[in-house]
């Protein structure tokens, strides 16, 4: 009954099977082997997108980061909802490796609504040199409280963000979650709605550590290359990373695995629903937030569930505190029942 993060999970075992067979013999580093070229070219194929560029990093904030500062100058902002990990958990990464772009909150919860954000916009560029200028907009799918975007939702975000001429970045540490809540493509949740650079992750997927940032525009390659090195996250082994990558895309385990962490949230948020919980969560992929008394927490956790609280611990067991519940590939409906038993009893 573990459910604190999808970060937290095992890794699927032909990823371990790929590394492995990577760690044979010797090749050429910093991505200058076959295996990087096949997964590059593989994820080129799966986007439906023979020109764009493909570069491989450890983490999401890397990921996130690296893209915003090749859409951003220093003097500009990123537009993203309030609760945007970029905002909440990445300690000001992206300002960092923007070399300051700030962030521009976006109304008040994980999504943003178009007029939240035509309104946000508006609201900068009109004070010179002064204020700072518009940059790109970031969204975000699975959002962090749990929601997905649907693709209209997301295509009217970023037919606002064109309005204004802006990029448009795609958080995707939890892209193949979505895919398989939306029953999506990958070009159909990027590119074709508008989206200039996307992350597609693994991590919280089954990976080891690999997330995959897909530049649809080539003329910002090279930049990203500069910067990634700059940054120090040009692995010299880089064909470990690729592995990884390539043991996710075969025979679409990437999806596969991604519709098993789905199918796991759902039937919790169907069990809740049954018991009367309150969820804060719409539109859950593999994510979902409730709400519960401080009391029924603490004998969740005494009968052996592992999640994460999101509010303070320390009031009387009447409190009413959110909690977050987590599902990677590997719970699977064997845990999810576990948990709604035990559920049942606190209730």
């Amino acid at each position: 009954m573990f459910f604190a993060s999808d970060n937290s999970g095992p890794a699927h075992p032909s990823v371990l099977e790929a590394l492995a067979r990577a760690n044979q013999g010797y090749t050429l580093g910093y991505g200058n082997d076959d295996l990087t070229r096949d997964a590059s070219d593989q994820i080129r194929t799966l986007f439906e997108a023979p020109d764009a560029a493909v570069y491989f990093v450890a983490t999401g904030t890397a990921a996130n980061s690296l893209a915003l500062a090749v859409l951003c100058q220093p003097f500009d902002t990123v537009f993203c909802s309030a609760r945007a990990h970029i905002h909440e958990d990445e300690c000001n990464a992206p300002e960092f490796y923007t070399g300051g772009a700030k962030l521009t909150l976006v109304g008040s919860g994980d999504q943003m609504t178009p007029d939240e954000l035509r309104a946000a916009i508006k609201a900068e560029e009109n004070r010179g040199v002064h204020g700072p200028q518009r940059g790109a907009v970031s969204i975000t799918n699975v959002a962090e409280l749990g929601n997905t975007y649907s693709l209209q939702e997301m295509r009217a975000l970023c037919d606002v963000a064109k309005e204004f001429d802006l990029p448009v970045h795609l958080d995707g540490a939890r892209f193949a979650q979505a895919c398989a809540k939306l029953n999506c493509t990958p070009a159909e949740m990027s590119w074709k709605l508008g989206i200039d650079v996307a992350v597609f992750g693994g991590t919280k997927n089954g990976l080891m550590g690999v997330e995959a940032v897909v530049i649809f525009d080539p003329k910002r390659a090279y930049e990203f290359e500069l910067r990634r090195k700059r940054g120090g996250h040009l692995f010299s082994k880089n064909r470990f990373l690729a592995a990884q990558m390539q043991a996710y895309l075969a025979n679409d385990l990437w999806r596969d695995l991604a519709q098993q962490a789905n199918d796991t949230a759902a039937r919790l948020y169907a069990g809740l629903q049954e018991f009367g919980v309150e969820v804060i969560t719409q539109t859950p992929a593999n994510v979902i937030f409730f709400n519960l008394t401080l009391g029924q927490h603490k004998a969740l956790f005494a009968a052996g569930a592992t999640y994460y609280l999101m509010g303070d611990d320390s009031g009387p067991d009447a409190t009413i505190v959110a909690g977050r519940l987590v599902c990677d590939w590997s719970i699977g409906q064997t845990g999810a029942e576990a948990f709604l038993a035990k559920l049942k009893t606190v209730m």
